[in-house]
């Protein structure tokens, strides 16, 4: 997390992207809506279409679908619609009607309003938008620290501040899992758990780090080595971890940060000597072949470097 500035102020307002506004409320309040006939059906493209049902013979049910087309379903391809007031639901399980299609209508509603987390019950479903939105910022952290879950918008600071909170009033280690395929986002949203809560449980105050980083730094700085190491470019993802980690965060009674301990495993060591098209080895390599480093190149005779660096 970036260190704060001189007045917070300067920091940009993270409400748009928290946030639906009430003027969008207003327009999702007014879409047309009939719980008899609106209906979701499956559709190659777009996964699914709203529909509206026309008829039922037996098991086929004929549904008018965009574009004036009319075709037959079967009934159970065909789902209900939720009502507009579930329009860009914060928490998934509080729809009506639960199901594939209402899921994947509710995400991609609230990802096109640049709102990139959602909560299904409780897991926080995190959408990688691959923009800088400005939404783990010092001001941003202070709206959900402190905070119930259900007092500030979905956010992965919400999660962490709810675990925080729980391990300081039971006195019991908490947990937090981070998965999802590749290019979802679990290595930056892992550094903004990490990052939040060395804001949260900072044991120094403004003025005396000039000299010496503090531990909350030294946590975080802990990243870029790991990815210097471990991570690589791959065809779906630039910053690719290519190995699994295990990170424990440990405190004092009182709340404060007191260490970090992180167990990799699972290394994909055959990319060091072999990788497939229009993918690279790990970023150390080149990091140490750019000539950032004064000596490196000549004494490891790694001059000539321009296959291996812009060939591959």
């Amino acid at each position: 997390m970036p260190k704060k500035p001189a007045d917070a102020d300067e920091e940009p307002d993270p409400t748009p992207y928290l946030f639906v506004s009430l003027e969008q409320k207003r327009i999702d309040q007014t879409k047309p809506y009939d719980a008899k006939k609106s209906c979701w059906v499956p559709d190659d493209k777009e996964g699914f279409v709203l529909g509206e049902i026309r008829g039922t013979k037996g098991d086929l049910v004929t549904v008018a679908i965009p574009g004036g087309e009319e075709k037959n379903f079967k009934k159970e391809q065909v789902t209900q619609v939720n009502p507009p007031k579930y329009e860009k639901a914060e928490d998934m399980s509080n729809l009506t009607y639960l199901n594939d299609a209402s899921v994947l209508h509710n995400l991609k509603q609230r990802y096109y309003a640049k709102l990139i987390y959602t909560y299904s019950g409780l897991f926080c479903v995190a959408i990688n938008p691959y923009k800088r939105f400005p939404v783990y910022t010092n001001r941003c952290a202070k709206l959900y620290r402190g905070k119930r879950r259900n007092e500030v918008p979905p956010h992965i600071f919400a999660i962490s501040d709810g675990a925080y909170v729980n391990m300081l009033t039971n006195h019991e280690n908490q947990s937090m899992l981070i998965t999802g395929e590749s290019g979802a986002g679990k290595t930056e949203n892992t550094k903004k758990v990490i990052a939040y809560f060395a804001t949260v449980g900072a044991s120094t105050k403004k003025g005396e780090t000039e000299k010496k980083a503090n531990l909350e730094d030294q946590v975080v700085q802990t990243n870029p080595v790991l990815e210097a190491f471990g991570n690589a470019k791959t065809v779906r993802n630039d910053n690719s971890s290519r190995f699994g980690k295990f990170i424990r965060i440990h405190f004092g009674p009182t709340g404060k940060l007191a260490g970090a301990d992180i167990e990799t495993y699972l290394l994909e060591k055959a990319r060091v000597i072999s990788q497939q098209t229009l993918e690279r080895s790990y970023h150390i390599f080149y990091q140490l072949m750019s000539g950032a480093v004064p000596g490196v190149k000549g004494r490891y005779n790694t001059d000539n470097i321009y296959f291996f660096m812009f060939q591959l």
